[in-house]
């Protein structure tokens, strides 16, 4: 009994080490796209607003893998289908690196998101299955790990940059890490055998998921307008001197990468339902705050309480998603995150839109605080 219980044990801490493996990976290779961005642009002389249109295939590719990442992992399992698509991932990364033309460069771009989403779909799948291994939440730190390879990757790009080093070659090297990423952590990723459900492709999802969907919804749309319009809001409303203008985003980002790591202590000892209720007036209140008073240091404290507020949504609705049980975890987790990705996408034009009908990008930021807002009361009537 005894060798049996410590075979468990090391089973699901070994899961645990290789899911948290290929949420790093996933991370270090988003941001390394996003740290040559720039380099790239030059390399092929595209303006600004070539650009901001070539950018858009990669979330017309993420929207495109939602419906086929959910079917397909529910008929073959994820185990399989990661494995494939985080090394997809980094091929499509090189691809983005060594692009000589720009329709090659949309064509990667479209591979990298349908990758990207596939990843995140089927290592959230896994992230499940080991968080049933356990008697308390996890998902949370899995993210953060996430968020921390954001880091690593971001700095990493910066010394390729300092060193002449072109994006081809710097992608190769993050696809060799990749590459033994996987070998490692592919013995240890959960045989999931959920082939031969013969279901549609698409399937409605219940009231529960649907309001699952819509705190994800409210949250993205946070966080992609926090991405997006962090450092111009610092710029144009706060006046930040020029070595200040990132302040902002740097502790936006700081909080959300450290509260991943202890939100799932936090949901552990308080019930998943209160810490949302918390992470959305947290949000609404540090926008508030950034809003009423847009001077440097309120505006800081400010967006770390929105960074605290955001951290810990996202994963918490992912976990109580591939609980469903009405829908297999895959298909469960690509509804919540079809509803979400939406609010990803529609919230940084929304607020340019808001601040260019009334003249000024304090107000549109009352809409995050107002999307803060929805993320408690949804919460509050939500079954979780």
């Amino acid at each position: 009994m005894e060798i049996t219980a410590a075979k468990t044990i090391n089973q699901r801490l070994m899961l645990r080490i290789a899911v948290g493996c290929m949420f790093f990976l996933a991370g270090i290779c988003f941001a390394s796209w996003a740290s040559r961005i720039a380099s790239i642009q030059q390399s092929l002389g595209l303006s600004d607003a070539a650009l901001g249109g070539v950018l858009f295939t990669l979330p017309v590719g993420l929207m495109l893998s939602l419906p086929f990442a959910g079917w397909v992992i529910s008929k073959t399992g994820s185990r399989n289908i990661l494995i494939a698509a985080v090394i997809t991932y980094g091929v499509a990364l090189v691809g983005l690196g060594s692009a000589q033309h720009v329709w090659q460069l949309i064509a990667c771009l479209l591979c990298f998101g349908f990758a990207s989403n596939t990843v995140n779909i089927s290592v959230n799948t896994q992230a499940v299955i080991a968080e049933k291994m356990y008697d308390k939440p996890i998902m949370a730190s899995f993210h953060g790990l996430w968020s921390l390879a954001g880091f690593a990757g971001a700095g990493i790009g910066t010394f390729m940059i300092g060193k002449n080093i072109i994006p081809q070659h710097h992608f190769i090297l993050i696809l060799i890490v990749m590459i033994a990423g996987v070998i490692y952590s592919s013995r240890y990723l959960d045989h999931d055998k959920n082939g031969g459900d013969s279901g549609p492709i698409f399937v409605m999802p219940d009231n529960s998921l649907i309001k699952l969907g819509i705190i994800a919804f409210c949250s993205l749309m946070c966080e992609g307008a926090m991405f997006d319009w962090s450092v111009i809001y610092f710029k144009k409303v706060i006046l930040a001197d020029g070595a200040w203008i990132g302040a902002g985003y740097t502790a936006f980002m700081l909080t959300m990468a450290s509260g991943r790591f202890i939100a799932d202590w936090f949901a552990h000892r308080f019930g998943l339902k209160r810490i949302l209720q918390i992470s959305g007036l947290l949000t609404a209140t540090g926008l508030i705050i950034a809003v009423a008073f847009p001077y440097l240091y309120t505006a800081m404290a400010g967006f770390l309480l929105v960074g605290f507020g955001v951290s810990s949504v996202v994963p918490m609705v992912y976990s109580a998603a591939g609980r469903s049980k009405t829908m297999s975890p895959g298909v469960a987790l690509a509804a919540v995150s079809t509803i979400g990705f939406i609010g990803f996408l529609v919230g940084p034009p929304v607020i340019g839109f808001i601040a260019g009908a009334t003249g000024s990008l304090r107000y549109s930021f009352m809409l995050i605080a107002a999307m803060g807002i929805s993320v408690a009361v949804v919460s509050t009537k939500a079954k979780l």
